[in-house]
């Protein structure tokens, strides 16, 4: 069967006249992806913050509230073992990105960054990504109505070691790959769900995904689970922490949160921590009512914490 072509289907060489740059054009001009949220809340998806030769764009979705600003940032990162996990999936919350656009409406500019899983690079990759995704943040601060020098890091699981981790090391460039990058990468306040802090403490799995997040051949070294562990780095200059995490967790012990609590007390770091009974890894209860009350405890005490320690009350 012949498909008739209309004029208005095909342009003649003369009509298909398209701007040419006089070198290769390597900027990414596709329209921004822009969601309304409630109460004003404006969303842009998938903005890249970093690109390193060799592998995919590095990106993250941010949300800004209604009023022009400037405002605190609230960094978050996802978990999933450092080998999964997405910036709009957290635990047993249905809908993520309605949770961050929420927390924006009480008038933070947040950032959920994707970063290089295990598979596509070790550690340290994923705390550069951090790193240059906050220097990024900083670096665009009047792009994008941000504050600064108020800045608060969340994370659950693998991106709460990620989180602790950001915190801990602030201003140690032996992590930068060379030469090493410029602008601030400190935090003011950092909250992490059943995060990871010493991994000597940690249990491998047995599947081998923290010989493979860390680069190991084999069984990790001392020296190798000493610089991925962010006791490690803990000091007194470290910033305050809200820890929380469940008491029946299997995936990461409760013992993880309990070592970094004593450690920062120990320093004069001040620590916040909430210990919720009878729930696992994610704030799973034993019941959907169960999660469903670990999981909106949690994450109503997150969005206090940051209003606490950044500066802005709740309007």
């Amino acid at each position: 069967m012949l498909m008739l072509i209309t004029a208005t289907q095909v342009l003649s060489a003369a009509e298909r006249d398209f701007p040419v740059a006089a070198s290769p054009a390597l900027a990414d001009v596709y329209p921004e992806r822009v969601t309304t949220f409630a109460r004003g809340v404006r969303s842009l998806a998938d903005v890249t913050y970093s690109v390193i030769p060799g592998f995919r764009p590095l990106i993250l979705d941010l949300y800004q509230p209604a009023a022009p600003g400037p405002h605190p940032l609230v960094i978050y990162i996802h978990g999933g073992g450092w080998v999964g996990g997405h910036t709009r999936h957290s635990g047993a919350l249905e809908n993520f990105p309605e949770v961050l656009a929420s927390l924006a409406a009480e008038g933070f500019v947040v950032a959920s960054l994707e970063y290089r899983l295990a598979g596509e690079a070790p550690f340290p990759a994923q705390l550069q990504d951090a790193r240059a995704a906050l220097r990024f943040l900083r670096a665009n601060a009047a792009k994008y109505h941000i504050d600064g020098n108020h800045v608060g890091v969340w994370g659950g699981s693998a991106g709460g070691h990620l989180a602790a981790l950001l915190a801990t090391t602030c201003g140690d460039t032996s992590f930068d790959p060379a030469p090493a990058a410029a602008g601030n990468d400190c935090v003011n306040a950092v909250v992490t769900w059943y995060g990871v802090f010493d991994f000597a403490a940690q249990a491998d799995r047995g599947d081998g995904s923290l010989s493979g997040f860390l680069g190991c051949k084999g069984a990790c070294d001392a020296a190798k689970i000493s610089r991925a562990s962010p006791v490690t780095y803990m000091k007194r200059s470290t910033p305050p922490f809200l820890l929380i995490h469940g008491e029946q967790d299997r995936t990461v012990d409760v013992q993880q949160s309990h070592i970094a609590e004593q450690r920062l007390k120990g320093l004069g770091v001040p620590v916040e921590s909430i210990y919720l009974p009878g729930v696992d890894h994610s704030f799973i209860g034993g019941t959907p009512e169960q999660t469903r009350i670990a999981t909106l405890r949690a994450t109503n005490a997150t969005f206090d914490y940051f209003h606490r320690m950044l500066g802005r009350k709740q309007p």
